[in-house]
Order: structure tokens, then sequence, then C-alpha cells
């Protein structure tokens, strides 16, 4: 039955566009033109510059025959192509798929050949890759950047440069929003915690509002200057090169982190805003004092990940950064929920506002729910801070699915939520707080580590009976992986033979880095006790740590 509110009322071109956060790049280069988007080295543009740049990729991509639903892989480090990709890619209507730069080379084949990847945007510095990915898949145009340091930059054949692919594109190239705010926008892989990695698919409604959701939870003024600490591969730096764009804010690049350079930077170009892992936030706070001489305005900051310390935190405040603790996956964008502070909680003893503060928190303003359900009813648990169930969101800012993988889309949304397979609580407040991780992920600054992967590369040894890997806590990384392994009858092996041989298999920043031999604590069915294996490693004492660096 139609009512008088639908009857000659319908959707019309004059009054409704699909969202997309491409926009928010034409409005920042119509309305703030003159002002500078972009700071990498010597190099400042602004946007209009950025604006033109962007719309001659997409041109140029269209012209080498990428369409609606290809895909645009990127390995780049933070550096302008980068933040270029994230509008240029999807003006042409084709997906981009960032890719991390830390990974091995079997999982970056892997990605490109499910991505079903057109072209890849690579830097020099990953030439060898690039080589490699252009033996292997045959169909994938390789344009390279040149922006690698000299001793570090690899060229290769078949490689069309990134400026002269600009050059033959269109600076004026008319694009248009997608002709539905659900089509993808990007590609994310997740590291690959079960089997092989997923496809997070993300559409542009989502990346589109996540980025207005992270201009809401940080009070992001006009003209920000945004500091490219995290990697871009990670989540599309959590939407914020679509939010700079949304505010005419200034993107700061950082080829690499280091935390000298991050204190100049911060003064030099009046830094404002950051986002980082907590290792990045506590090589900050415990960095020399004479390195932040000079910096005398607030810098707004953002960690996910395990969340920092006490010490870390009052550290932070006391250096006049002001911290924000989010929390979310690849699935929901980065982050979906954050530890949003109350008044009140400035008159508390520091431990206590450093423990409020290091909650997972509360929803972001633009997605619809966050909760603790008990994971087979979907019953939401007492909110008592007691009792354990797992974290799910519902809402706008969560994926599509995973690409080519039903069977595991249905499962991470069954029963209308996502389920984050984080294992946590939810307090009187509605603040939610994680306890454990499901399916023992490890994570390790920043990056997400499957133990399950780790233990598959320790069987391959052929003097491996048995063997486990757990979270270890660590001062740097928050958490690293320390293997348990039992060894043959007969037969010996050294910690330092172990990771080597686990080298040929994992990316360094997987690697055990502490080896325990000896017998497994198991049940009588033969299951190994991995919560004895987890207290063991929370006393150093208990541990004869061998360490491998990554």
């Amino acid at each position: 039955m139609t009512h008088m509110f639908d009857a000659g009322l319908e959707r019309r071109e004059a009054n409704y566009v699909p969202l997309t956060p491409i926009d928010f790049i034409a409005r920042a280069a119509d309305v703030y033109g003159d002002r500078l988007a972009v700071v990498h080295g010597h190099m400042r543009r602004t946007w209009r510059e950025t604006y033109e740049r962007a719309r001659r990729l997409a041109s140029a991509l269209q012209r080498a025959g990428v369409g609606r639903g290809d895909t645009v892989a990127a390995l780049l480090p933070n550096i302008p192509p980068m933040i270029e990709a994230h509008f240029g890619v999807p003006m042409a209507g084709a997906v981009l798929n960032t890719l991390n730069t830390r990974l091995d080379m079997p999982s970056i084949l892997y990605m490109l050949r499910h991505g079903e990847a057109k072209v890849l945007i690579v830097d020099t510095e990953f030439g060898e890759l690039a080589q490699r990915a252009a033996q292997e898949c045959t169909q994938l145009r390789i344009v390279s950047v040149s922006d690698a340091m000299p001793a570090r930059a690899q060229h290769f054949a078949d490689a069309t440069d990134y400026e002269a692919f600009l050059q033959d594109g269109d600076p004026q190239f008319a694009w248009t929003p997608p002709a539905d705010e659900w089509d993808a926008i990007a590609l994310n892989y997740t590291s690959g915690t079960t089997g092989e990695p997923k496809g997070v698919v993300y559409h542009h409604r989502g990346a589109y509002l996540n980025a207005l959701s992270n201009i809401l939870e940080w009070d992001m003024p006009k003209h920000a200057v945004y500091l490219w600490t995290l990697p871009l591969f990670h989540c599309n730096g959590w939407c914020f090169p679509w939010t700079v764009a949304a505010r005419a804010g200034v993107n700061v690049c950082l080829r690499r982190f280091d935390p000298k350079l991050v204190f100049e930077l911060i003064r030099r170009e009046h830094v404002t805003h950051y986002c980082g892992a907590p290792i990045v936030q506590s090589a900050l706070a415990n960095a020399p004092a004479e390195w932040r001489e000079g910096i005398a305005h607030r810098v707004s900051t953002m960690v996910a990940g395990a969340a920092p310390s006490p010490a870390v935190i009052a550290r932070m405040k006391s250096i006049g950064f002001d911290l924000t603790h989010v929390y979310g996956l690849t699935e929901v964008y980065g982050p979906a929920s954050v530890c949003a502070k109350q008044d009140a909680w400035e008159a508390l003893p520091d431990d206590e506002r450093a423990r409020l503060n290091a909650r997972q928190g509360v929803r972001y303003h633009l997605q619809a729910a966050i909760d603790v359900c008990d994971p087979d009813t979907l019953e939401p648990v007492p909110r008592d801070g007691e009792t354990i169930g797992e974290l799910m969101f519902r809402g706008n800012i969560c994926m599509k699915g995973y690409l080519k993988n039903e069977r595991a889309t249905d499962a991470a949304f069954r029963g209308g939520w996502f389920h984050t397979g984080d294992l946590g609580v939810i307090t009187e407040d509605g603040y939610v707080r994680i306890k454990d991780r499901s399916k023992d992920i490890i994570i390790s600054g920043g990056e997400n580590i499957s133990s399950i992967e780790i233990e598959d590369a320790l069987y391959r040894h052929p003097a491996v009976s048995v063997a486990a890997v757990v979270a270890m806590p660590d001062p740097k990384w928050g958490e690293v992986p320390c293997a348990f392994v039992e060894l043959k009858e007969g037969m010996d092996a050294s910690a330092e033979e172990i990771i080597a041989h686990c080298r040929q298999f994992l990316a360094g920043f997987k690697l055990p880095k502490a080896v325990v031999f000896g017998e497994l604590p198991k049940t009588s069915t033969g299951k190994i006790q991995k919560f004895e294996l987890r207290a063991r490693v929370k006393s150093s004492s208990a541990i004869d740590q061998t360490r491998g660096d990554a």
C-alpha cells in the first residue's frame, strides 16, 4: 500500500546521489584549491594539484583498460602516489587493493592472484617483488614509482614509470560517482589467521561514513595537519586519506617510521594529528626530551591494537599528546569503536584514568551498534564487567563481505551481527573491554599473526614432533610469538636452527622470538593445553628465551 509520504516522492537525480568519499577531494579542490594538501620531503602540492593528479591517474587507468570492478593493487609506503591512488583508482570505477609491504613473496602473489589485479603500482624499493609478480601474473601491468633512495631502488624491465603514466591521463577527467554506493571501493586482506588470507571488500558508503566518523570522534578541525605514521596499507589508513580530504587538511608523508624524524615533522609542519600502534606511541613517549624541543602545540593521537600501558598513557599526556584509544578490525574499516572520554575521569588518579582510557569503548558515531554477546545464543551478556562473550558490531561501517568466500561471509554475519572473534566483557557504563582473543591471534606491533601459520612452519622441521605457539608479552612490540617445541626422540635442534628454518616460510615479523624445548602439557585426548603455556610466558624467568631478529 502506498501512503502519502511515498506517492510521487521517489528518489530522483536531483535529490539522491550515492555516497562516495571521492567527492571529498573534489570539494577540497573547488573550495580550498590553493591550500596545501601533501608534503613529502621538499615536495609540496595543493589540493588543486592533487585532485588533477588523481584525475590523471583515473584517466590513465581507464585508457589502460581498467574499468568498473577491476582491481588495482598498490605496493607502496606512505608516499604521495598512495594517497592519489585512494582517489584515482575508485574514480576509474576500479577497486583499490593496498598490499602490506612487510609480507613475504608467497603472500603477495596469492593476493594478486586472488584479487585478480590488472595493475600493480609499486615502489622501486620492492622491485624484486614486482619482477616476480610480473613473471607469475602475466596479465599484470606494472607501474613503478621511483621514490626510493637510490641504494634501495631496484629498477625492472617491462614497467611503466608512474609519472609518465600520469602524463597520459586527462587532468580534467570527468569521473562520476558509483552507480550504487554499495559498489566496492577497496579490497584489504586479513593476515591469514586461519588458512589463506581473506579478502575484505569495502563499499563506498562505508568508507564515506567511517571517514566522517573519524572527524566526529576526534573533533577534527578544518585544515588539520595529519602525519602518516600509520601505514596506508592498514585498512586504507583507517579511512584517513578520505578524512583528511573532507577537512581539506594536510597529508604529511612519512616513508618509514623514525621517532626523531616524527618529532622534526611535528615541529616543522605543525602536525596536529597522527595515528599509530602501541609500539609507535611507546617509541615517541620514551624518546629523548631534546627531540621534542620547540613543540609547544597540542598533538592529538589515536592508538589501536593492544591498549598502551598506563605509564605510556601518562607519559603522552605529560608531553602534550592527547591520546584516544580506538578498536576495530579490517572488516570494519579499521576503528569502529572508541573509548569516549568523560569529563569526570579527569578527577581520577592517573592509574584509574589510564585503566578507563585503555578500554575498547563504545560505538563510533556512525556505526549502529557494538555489544558483547554469547556467541551461541547471540544474547547480550550482563553488563557486569565479568561475564565474557564475543564482541560484535552491526551497522554501515561493516564490510560487504569476503571476496569469493560466501561461507565465511555468512559465518561472519550470523544472526545479524558481525562476529569479531574477540572475547571480552561490557561494563555497567556500556564500554567494552577485550579480555582474550579467539583463534590464538597474536597482535605484534599492530600486525595480526596466526599461531597456526607459525605452527605449520615448525612442523615442517624434521626434528619437531609437537609444536604450539602463544603470545608472549614484549615491552617493545606488545606481543610476540613464543614457540613451545617437543623434539622427536633421538633428534636434536637448537633454537637458532628452529628460527632459521621458519624464516624460509614466514615473514620476518611472524618469526618466533623465543623457542622453549620440552614436553608440552596435554589433555587426556592429546590436545595441547595452551592456557598453561600462556601462564608460563607471563613469567620471563620461566622461559630461557632465545630471540631471533625479524
